[in-house]
């Protein structure tokens, strides 16, 4: 059954108080969703990690480019098609803005008493500023021990570890501080590698933006791509924990600061000078963080500081370089897709192209079109992070 049926089918019953056959497709949602990420996270990194022999392109390198963007749309048709779930129709745009924001789980509370409570408390881990909920929350707790109730449905492993991190940190216990932050910062970089993959697939599953699709027909999707960027731009807002009723804002560099700190007071001064690196990247306007730089430069020689201990760490540069090009790389695009004919063309030719219609030349009856548009379409052949320190 595609999603769009499942979750369409879960709210006309939930309109309809229907609660029991409300819950049994929200829940077959949940899964179908879970499932066609999966399905489409492992299509993007299988043909991230596919080789192919690469042919000579001596004489003509832009084939080169070509060449591969060609072999990764055919790679992601082959993987597509092992999977059911991708040969279903797709969900529009609004429906998995849904899922994104976790709205399903809101229809849960209301629907399953039994579940409201976690489902409740799910939601409004990304959702704090709804008013209703906080309220609902606020009964549920002045009536009920709710002990074991407040679960996470959708809390990443990441979180916990931070959390507990945090604790012993906070309570002097650095080194078991240090392995939970470590732990913390390998996960949430797992997950932003899979949130950086849901990107380039869910934005494929949209029906008006297949990128790939595009690719097939010798033409790239400008716009598409721009959403692309747009949508891996977002994952460290979506991937950002709620601890305590507050968002951990700058997650990555928050981590930092924290081993920092810890390596210091453990007296691990080359760890230390590189996690402060590693944060200053990301905060180089940090005051405090710069006179500790100035610190570690001044009694270098008593931490035993070589010049090689004065960078960040691999995983922090390469998560840093990561995002700053791709704020690049949109910026460039929406200059790109501001510009008008004109930048292209003279004004007059541009006002000529303006007063026309582009069918012009094709008004009229003619049962040739279809055959030659099939005849342009059909081809010939068928062919379809370093790590950390620790």
């Amino acid at each position: 059954m595609p999603l769009t049926t499942a979750y369409g089918l879960a709210l006309d019953h939930y309109a309809a108080e229907s609660w029991t056959e409300s819950i049994k497709y929200l829940e077959l949602s949940l899964r179908l969703h879970r499932l066609l990420k999966d399905s489409v996270r492992h299509c993007v990194l299988h043909c991230d990690d596919s080789k192919h022999e690469e042919p000579s392109f001596e004489g003509n390198p832009d084939l080169r480019v070509y060449w591969h963007v060609m072999m990764r749309a055919s790679c992601q048709r082959k993987c597509r098609a092992h999977f059911p779930g991708l040969q279903l129709p797709p969900p529009g745009r609004e429906i998995l803005e849904d899922f994104r924001r976790r709205s399903p789980y809101r229809y849960l509370h209301f629907a399953h008493s039994r579940r409201a409570v976690p489902c409740a408390y799910t939601y409004l881990q990304k959702n704090p500023e709804d008013q209703e909920m906080q309220q609902l929350m606020k009964e549920y707790k002045s009536q009920y021990d709710l002990s074991g109730y407040l679960t996470d449905h959708e809390e990443q492993p990441y979180e916990a570890s931070f959390l507990r991190g945090v604790e012993l940190i906070n309570s002097g216990d650095y080194d078991g501080g240090v392995e939970h932050m470590e732990k913390s910062l390998r996960l949430y970089l797992h997950e932003y590698d899979l949130c950086q993959a849901d990107c380039e697939g869910i934005s494929q599953l949209l029906p008006d933006s297949d990128f790939y699709a595009g690719h097939s027909s010798h033409c790239f999707s400008t716009d598409v791509y721009a959403d692309i960027l747009r949508c891996k731009l977002k994952c460290e807002e979506n991937l950002m924990p709620n601890v305590g009723g507050y968002f951990v804002e700058k997650f990555v560099a928050t981590v930092y600061h924290y081993l920092q700190y810890a390596y210091y007071k453990l007296n691990e001064g080359r760890r230390a000078v590189r996690c402060a690196y590693s944060y200053f990247l990301f905060e180089h306007e940090d005051k405090v963080m710069e006179q500790n730089l100035q610190y570690y430069k001044a009694y270098g020689e008593q931490w035993g500081l070589q010049s090689d201990h004065y960078t960040p760490r691999m995983e922090a540069l390469k998560h840093h370089n990561q995002t700053v090009t791709q704020k690049q790389m949109l910026m460039f695009l929406e200059k790109y897709l501001e510009l008008n004919d004109e930048d292209f063309l003279g004004p007059e030719e541009a006002a000529l192209l303006a007063s026309e219609s582009p069918d012009v030349e094709f008004e009229g009856m003619g049962d040739y079109e279809e055959s030659f548009y099939a005849d342009w379409r059909q081809p010939k052949g068928k062919g379809d992070a370093g790590e950390s320190e620790s």
